[in-house]
């Protein structure tokens, strides 16, 4: 089971490729996440909630359904689905491909990238719900508002991420024909995303926390869920928590601790459905020299970016249960005693 992912800015023949090429793949069917986004938009969310975000794509429910959907139709229909939707936020598309990845669904991600010149003639010749009060001038302003964010991503990742094709010059059909030859001759490969299970009841993950010679700690961005996180990940059975994180630096980082990390903090996560929740650790890998930190590996599957920060700098980034856990970590490292929390807040003496 696969996904052909066709990306690229409004304009670009999306939507008409993907319907070209479905007759193509042989045992493909298509997929539209934006029946989602309005499904949320017009007739489940609450206007009060949905004012709180610009676009359905900054809905988590539309990200967990988009991968929720895709998968329950493949394991429905089988063979490839061919699923046209823009992506401009790469912890969006880390988040989508990497849910998919977890089901074992590999993802084969296509970028549609005619010049801008033609993207804005497309967009100023394309028809418009007719129906709606100031229809024309807004579904065309906003579409030329996301040519800005199309260019900025076509700088820092998509181009390196997906298989261009330039559609300037061609037809629907002549650019499904394209594709349909790269994904058939392995042009387009799966996207490189580790493959992390989804868990099926509470788990126990560790963590490790590791210092440079300025004391800021080391967060990780990881490519296949959303959000920075501490190294580490979910201890595997019949493995000790500590050694997890210790197995996890190494292969995260490529740095290999020499002595068992000391406990920090002991965290119990609520379970907030679909996640199961469960216990959180934290441990003191220590400080490291610089020229330990200078051997840390640079992001490669799993990281798309790892920085030391502080602990101000941490809260920015880190979501606030994290930090909330970090925060009574470096307290804990500071009098030498372990903390036991719940939901982030400590419990008892």
């Amino acid at each position: 089971m696969t996904v052909v992912w066709i990306n690229g800015s409004f304009g670009a023949g999306k939507s008409t490729t993907a319907r070209e090429l479905i007759d193509l793949i042989p045992n493909s069917t298509l997929f539209d996440p934006e029946i989602i986004g309005g499904m949320l938009t017009h007739h489940l969310l609450p206007p009060k909630h949905l004012a709180e975000v610009g676009d359905f794509q900054d809905l988590p429910i539309w990200r967990r359904l988009v991968i929720d959907t895709a998968a329950a139709m493949l394991a429905e229909l089988g063979g490839t689905l061919v699923v046209p939707m823009t992506l401009l936020r790469q912890e969006y598309r880390d988040e989508i491909f990497g849910g998919l990845a977890a089901r074992r669904i590999g993802v084969r991600h296509v970028l549609l990238a005619p010049a801008e010149t033609i993207l804005r003639e497309r967009i100023a010749g394309r028809e418009v719900p007719p129906d709606l009060p100031d229809g024309e001038t807004r579904t065309r302003q906003w579409a030329y508002d996301h040519i800005e964010p199309y260019r900025a991503a076509l700088a820092s990742w998509l181009t390196a991420d997906a298989h261009l094709v330039d559609t300037g010059a061609l037809t629907p059909y002549e650019t499904a024909v394209r594709i349909a030859e790269a994904v058939g001759s392995g042009a387009v490969p799966v996207c490189d995303i580790v493959q992390t299970p989804e868990p099926t009841a509470e788990t126990v993950a560790s963590g490790v926390l590791l210092f440079d010679e300025q004391d800021r700690v080391l967060l990780v961005d990881p490519t296949y869920k959303p959000g920075w996180e501490f190294p580490g990940g979910v201890v595997e059975p019949g493995e000790a928590p500590a050694r997890a994180g210790m197995r996890e630096v190494a292969e995260e980082t490529g740095l290999r601790l020499d002595e068992v990390p000391r406990l920090l903090v002991v965290d119990w996560e609520r379970p907030a459905p679909p996640a199961f929740g469960g216990l959180r650790l934290l441990f003191d890998g220590g400080r490291l020299d610089s020229a330990a930190a200078g051997r840390l590996l640079l992001p490669g599957p799993e990281l798309r970016d790892c920085r030391f920060v502080t602990e101000q700098e941490a809260a920015r980034l880190l979501p606030p249960v994290r930090y909330e856990r970090l925060r009574w970590a470096l307290r804990a490292r500071e009098r030498g005693a372990a903390v036991y929390l719940e939901a982030g807040v400590p419990v008892g003496g």
